[in-house]
């Protein structure tokens, strides 16, 4: 077959299932959020679109740009968009695609045997949410272009004569109406594209930045496809066996890809993909896998006499500082939402459970140490849960709103509505003291601590549960923590972490992060966690005053006033009396705060165990790298 003779995708495959209503009304409900996040995920719809192409066969090179005028432009070597009319509509199959929801070539299971974007509501959304959107598909030996602003067609569908070229280009820019801020993070597209290249062996990705003054462009392509990820992954950590665990197979048309390997951590970190779509809230694959990773483990177990008859490692047990990516690829995916965080297609559960427990007992039976090592870690996990089932219960609130049981340090709020109720945990009892005199009683609780919680990444639950500080902080919040976790409990919607402006203040806010990352994560997810901005400095001169909360804000005051003035540096909230501590970080019509979210997961999981994990040499070498980007450095 030529290169343009292929038949088989053209206007008749393009399905309707009707309207684009509400789109720019309700962005959230096929986008997530209008923030960073959503930002970022309309180019994820482009690309998982150029990624369905590489699937079904078609072209193995993406191109992702980031223009000067902060657009994005993708390009694949597909088929190109066709562009014949469509019967039932009258419209160029192209302006179809783009304008209407539900509409496109991945319904019939034909045109796209695998695909990520079943919805077809993609790159849709992404046209009726950009200021301005523009189409060149290469279809037949011809090029086209469409020109559309704010999800309507600007031009009509224009062929710009022949060409040697196949596939789709796109570009958009978001449109700053919706957006609340439009910066494309390169980081985050390159931690996206890195982890679509890891899935797809033989898929290269191309991402340019022009912004800047220098152009920077990083090519992605991994021959060790999932067995490079979990090494990747686990690259910061101590491994218990140098080989990946690794396993392919496929059943009743469903391809199964596995990569395990085991650290010396207390975290599981388990990564699932459907279609190259990231199911971050796992699915029925992932139930399948644990359920063979647990049974597997138990049989090498009791078989060879390293736990009783009768005695059973749990699902927690066997996956203690476990490390998997999971990716399967299936003719008809069912995603929960639009944002597809989780996959519903329950038989999945007993294929992948079957294939993946015949494979792990032949590996454990012709691979032993390893067996050994991992059952060894887990019967250790068993000695730390039933200590840790103690501890909990010493932790859990019979109520929320029963304040007998809070901890004796908490100064709570008089309310009791949790969305209008802020819990500030402050560092030290000298600006806890400053904080209760401050702040507002009736929705303000403050939660003093004394010195540094303990390092969770570095311990087991039961040293977690048994920490005087964390246990107070996790029965002032009411959720419970791990499985015990109910967000539903929580008594503060905002929790505001409140340290000095200095190194030791930056670790306590780290301490507490990573107790939240790892064991709370829902409180950032949701939006809940916020940093106090405290001020750095306080002038004052004729007889006026100002706080100024970084070196930055300092020189331009210099600038601006030329006379004499005196200035005042805080090196702890404890220097501030309870009215400046409330005008300045407390107060919510003047304060400063953070929100701390989770832009990439896998980076910000990379970033904890850097700073917080055992292995001190690769401490030294984030500081050192990112030594540049500390302005002021207090020690």
């Amino acid at each position: 077959m030529s290169l343009f003779e292929e038949e088989l995708y053209n206007a008749s495959q393009i399905q309707v299932l009707k309207g684009l209503d509400a789109v720019r009304k309700r962005p959230g409900m096929y986008i997530g959020s209008t923030g960073i996040r959503g930002l970022h995920h309309l180019v994820w719809e482009v690309i998982d679109n150029s990624i369905d192409e590489f699937l079904a066969g078609y072209g193995n090179i993406i191109e992702v740009t980031i223009n000067e005028d902060n657009s994005i432009t993708v390009e694949d070597q597909g088929r190109g968009i066709p562009v014949d009319i469509h019967e039932e509509t009258g419209l160029p199959a192209a302006e179809l695609v783009l304008t209407t929801l539900h509409a496109g070539g991945k319904f019939d299971n034909k045109s796209y045997r695998v695909s990520g974007g079943l919805h077809g509501v993609g790159i849709a959304v992404v046209n009726a949410l950009s200021e301005e959107l523009e189409l060149n598909t290469h279809v037949n030996g011809q090029e086209y272009y469409q020109k559309y602003q704010k999800g309507l067609p600007v031009t009509k569908l224009i062929n710009k004569g022949a060409t040697k070229k196949r596939g789709t280009r796109i570009r958009f820019k978001p449109d700053s109406e919706i957006f609340e801020i439009i910066d494309f993070k390169y980081e985050t597209l390159s931690r996206r594209l890195q982890e679509s290249a890891f899935l797809n062996k033989e898929l290269t990705f191309i991402l340019t930045d022009k912004r800047g003054e220098t152009v920077i462009e990083e090519k992605y392509q991994y021959d060790g496809g999932i067995k490079a990820f979990v090494e990747h992954l686990n690259k910061s950590r101590t491994v218990l066996h140098e080989d990946i665990i690794y396993h392919t197979d496929t059943i009743e048309n469903v391809e199964i890809e596995i990569g395990i390997q085991y650290n010396d951590g207390y975290n599981e970190r388990i990564l699932s993909y459907a279609n190259n779509i990231a199911t971050n809230d796992g699915g029925y694959h992932v139930t399948g896998f644990k359920t063979a990773l647990t049974r597997a483990i138990n049989n090498f177990a009791r078989e060879n006499r390293l736990i009783k008859k009768d005695e059973t490692l749990s699902g927690d047990d066997v996956r203690e500082g476990l490390t998997a990516v999971i990716s399967v690829k299936l003719p008809d995916p069912q995603f929960d939402g639009q944002t597809k965080s989780r996959l519903g297609n329950i038989e999945l559960r007993s294929i992948v459970e079957n294939s993946v427990i015949e494979f792990l007992s032949l590996y454990f039976d012709l691979n032993p140490e390893v067996a050994n090592k991992i059952v060894e870690k887990a019967i250790q996990a068993i000695r730390a849960r039933d200590a840790a089932k103690k501890a909990r219960e010493l932790t859990r609130r019979k109520n929320a709103l029963n304040t007998h049981a809070l901890p004796g340090k908490l100064a709570d709020c008089t309310s009791r509505k949790a969305e209008e109720s802020e819990l500030f945990i402050v560092e030290g009892d000298s600006a806890g003291g400053s904080a209760k005199q401050g702040r507002n009683r009736s929705f303000q609780a403050i939660l003093p601590l004394k010195g540094k919680i303990l390092n969770v990444e570095r311990a087991r639950m039961d040293r977690i549960l048994s920490n005087t500080e964390i246990a107070a902080i996790i029965t002032a919040l009411g959720t419970g923590i791990g499985d015990d976790f109910d967000i539903k409990k929580l008594r503060y919607h905002k929790i505001i972490i409140m340290t000095d402006a200095d190194v030791d203040g930056a670790h306590i806010a780290t301490l507490i992060l990573t107790l939240f990352y790892r064991f709370m994560p829902e409180l950032i997810e949701n939006g809940h966690v916020f940093l106090a901005q405290p001020p750095l400095y306080r002038v004052s001169w004729s007889k006026k005053e100002k706080y100024l909360y970084n070196e930055q804000e300092l020189l331009e005051f210099r600038d601006q006033v030329k006379g004499n003035f005196v200035i005042q540096r805080y090196k702890g909230l404890g220097e501030m009396n309870p009215e400046q501590l409330w005008n300045t970080t407390m107060n919510p019509e003047t304060r400063k705060l953070l929100r701390v979210e989770i832009n990439n997961d896998i980076e910000a999981d990379e970033i904890f165990t850097q700073l917080m994990g055992s292995n001190a040499s690769l401490r030294r070498d984030f500081i050192i790298q990112n030594a540049e980007l500390v302005k002021d450095l207090d020690i």
